[in-house]
């Protein structure tokens, strides 16, 4: 599988560069709105830690995959409504998108009930733009406290930036958050940017289309 040989390869090449371990690195392949035949190439080469990002196409994809590959990991990515809480709870092992007190207070309740308790990273809306998920930078320490002290499960924080502005500015702002509170988990870097995200210490890089090809073609 090229591109996935490729996304390795380079991976490892930025954490050599900015001497870290590759292992330290979970690479994230965001399968969403990919056909299963591209999906089922990339498990099949070996692949084993996935994104999607709505509940419902999880749902319809991943449980067929998963009696034949019994150790996947999936994560997810996308905005995570209350209402699907406990569905992705069921379905996912780590949810990358806590970014309000309201689904923080139901995945606590879902955890206590159903005994499963995922890792969970806090989204962060670091560019503060209106449009995107995630709690604003100056509200991060307080919300990582209250997610404590309801026993969440923290493993780190996630981001996004704003497509026209330099990533590693907003990498690096989240790294500053993350080791203000003590979290070690990095969520952040994509295709086109997971090589400065690294630079900046991400854990966790999300790759979609350098893996799979441009979504809609084939």
């Amino acid at each position: 599988m090229s591109g996935l040989e490729d996304i390795r390869a380079r991976v490892a090449a930025a954490a050599a560069e900015a001497g870290r371990d590759p292992g330290e690195i979970t690479l994230v392949a965001v399968s969403k709105v990919q056909p299963l035949a591209r999906v089922e190439a990339v498990l099949e080469a070996g692949q084993r830690v996935f994104g999607e990002n709505r509940v419902q196409e999880a749902a319809e994809k991943w449980p067929g995959f998963r009696e034949r590959f019994p150790d996947v990991v999936l994560h997810l990515i996308g905005p995570l409504q209350t209402n699907k809480a406990r569905q992705a709870v069921e379905l996912f092992d780590v949810i990358e998108s806590v970014d309000r007190p309201k689904l923080a207070r139901r995945l606590a309740e879902l955890f206590e009930e159903t005994g499963r308790r995922l890792p969970c990273y806090i989204q962060v809306n670091t560019g503060e733009e209106p449009q995107k998920a995630g709690v604003l930078p100056a509200d991060t320490d307080a919300f990582v406290a209250e997610c404590r002290d309801l026993g969440l499960p923290l493993a780190g924080l996630m981001c996004i930036p704003p497509v026209d502005e330099e990533p590693a500015l907003h990498f690096a702002l989240l790294a500053r958050l993350a080791e203000r509170n003590g979290l070690t988990g990095l969520s952040m870097g994509m295709s086109a940017d997971f090589e400065r995200a690294i630079a900046q210490g991400a854990t966790v890089v999300r790759v979609g289309s350098a893996i799979f090809g441009e979504r809609g073609k084939t």
